[in-house]
């Protein structure tokens, strides 16, 4: 085979791989020791868009952490210490890159909806809305819940090996947030999340590189009347495509709260928190039928950590098109894609 087809080859594994949009909540810092972004799900490819079309991705993420060391913790207006969190979510996520170019840009737009059970327990309840005593001895609440919509809207660039996109995401509350339960997947307050990503890919060797820099702006809870102060994120990610179905490769995140929490509904300081993640990822994309779909495996362990959960995060993505427009004759050095 060409150097020339198997470079195409490997540029139509990597658009496959990316063909998915994971924007939604998760970073541990802030109230509830959560963010509105979460940390780790966006890695290889970050910065390739895909070609104008429909794609739909499923990504189930686990997570287990620790907030010991006699450490308090708010969620709900409950404020709890030696909290355990184990989580078990789902984000569904419908994503249309529009054939519309902004700057040479392309535009596209995803909804994300999360949904699952985080199994929250404390050693010991200093205060709750539904409980007017200190309660010592483990308490668990574990609810099954749907979290707050996402809304995306990114613009993705190509130059050469070059890829690169900015994203603009809003969170809305679903409702589904209740005072007094530790249990909540849904944060019930408003964010503004604005990112960039830049991926290198050389497609006849195989090398990836990304990385994503982002900052989260949060407004108040309206039932607990606590402000989170404002994030700064930034994931990476260093990849081999071994074929044009596998890779490899290696990820992690970095995460500093640059201002401190606050508001009426506060009752533990500032609780700005930061934290660290490395971890491995393999990718593999396979036909079901006639429909490519791909698949992704990311595992994070953290370390570093200050006013946060600290544990380990695991993503099962799948991706896959629904329908992708026509090709248009482009120039064969300059494939339209990118991701977001």
């Amino acid at each position: 085979m060409s150097d020339f087809r198997r470079s195409n080859r490997m540029f139509a594994c990597a658009v496959l791989a990316v063909a998915g949009v994971s924007f939604s909540g998760g970073a541990k810092a802030a109230e509830g020791a959560q963010g509105a972004y979460v940390l780790g799900n966006r890695g290889p490819l970050a910065g390739v868009t895909p070609p104008p079309g429909f794609y739909f991705e499923n990504e189930t993420y686990f997570y287990q952490g620790n907030l010991g060391g006699n450490r308090s913790f708010q969620s709900g207006g409950v404020v709890a210490a030696n909290v355990k969190l184990d989580i078990s979510a789902t984000f569904m996520t419908p994503v249309w890159v529009t054939p519309v170019e902004i700057l040479g840009g392309t535009l596209g737009f995803s909804v994300t909806i999360p949904f699952g059970t985080p199994n929250v327990s404390a050693g010991a309840i200093f205060s709750s809305p539904r409980i007017d005593r200190i309660v010592s001895g483990r308490e668990r609440d574990a609810i099954f819940n749907v979290g707050d919509i996402y809304l995306a809207s990114f613009v993705g660039w190509h130059s050469g090996n070059l890829h690169w996109s900015t994203t603009v995401l809003g969170v809305v509350p679903s409702g589904s947030y209740e005072t007094g339960q530790l249990s909540n997947i849904s944060l019930n307050r408003p964010a503004l999340d604005l990112s960039a990503a830049l991926t290198y890919l050389d497609p006849v060797l195989g090398y990836e590189l990304s990385v994503v820099p982002g900052v989260t702006f949060n407004w108040i809870n309206p039932a607990t009347q606590y402000l989170t102060g404002t994030e700064f994120h930034l994931e990476w990610s260093a990849s081999k495509f071994l074929s044009k179905e596998f890779s490899i490769g290696a990820v992690g995140y970095f995460y500093d709260q640059l201002t401190g929490d606050s508001g009426r509904g506060d009752r533990i300081g500032p609780f700005k928190g930061r934290v660290t993640a490395v971890g491995g990822q393999i990718g593999y994309t396979f036909k079901l039928g006639e429909i490519p779909v791909s698949t992704n495996v990311r595992v994070l362990r953290e370390f570093d950590v200050t006013n946060r959960f600290e544990g380990t995060a695991t993503y099962l993505t799948i991706t896959a098109p629904l329908w992708v427009a026509p090709a248009k004759a482009v120039v064969a050095d300059a494939p339209v894609v990118a991701k977001f």
